[in-house]
C-alpha cells in the first residue's frame, strides 16, 4: 500500500495500479496527485484508496493535506475525516 520508494500509496487492481503521490512535511502527508488508469475508472477504486490512506493516517498519527482536486473533493464528501486534515 505505501510505496515509500516512489512516495505514493498504491492499490493494485487487475492489470493496473491506482495511486496517490505524496510528499511528507514532518507529520503531514501532502497528497498532490491521485490517478486511476483509464481502464479502471468508475469502479470506486480511488475512493477506496483514499479511505485506506485516511485509515493509515489515523493509525500512524499523521495528518493529510489534500492538494489534488480529487483528494480535496473526496475529503469534502467525507466529513468523518476532518480531524485528519492539516
Amino acid at each position: 500500500m505505501n510505496n515509500k520508494a516512489l512516495q505514493r500509496f498504491e492499490l493494485s487492481a487487475g492489470e493496473g495500479v491506482v495511486f496517490a503521490r505524496y510528499r511528507r512535511d514532518g507529520a503531514v502527508c501532502i497528497i498532490d496527485h491521485v490517478e486511476t488508469p483509464p481502464a479502471l475508472r468508475g469502479q470506486g477504486l480511488a475512493g477506496r484508496l483514499m479511505e485506506a490512506i485516511m485509515a493509515a493516517a489515523r493509525a500512524e498519527g499523521f495528518k493529510v493535506r489534500p492538494v489534488c482536486g480529487y483528494a480535496v473533493a473526496h475529503l469534502r464528501r467525507h466529513p468523518e475525516h476532518r480531524d485528519l486534515i492539516a
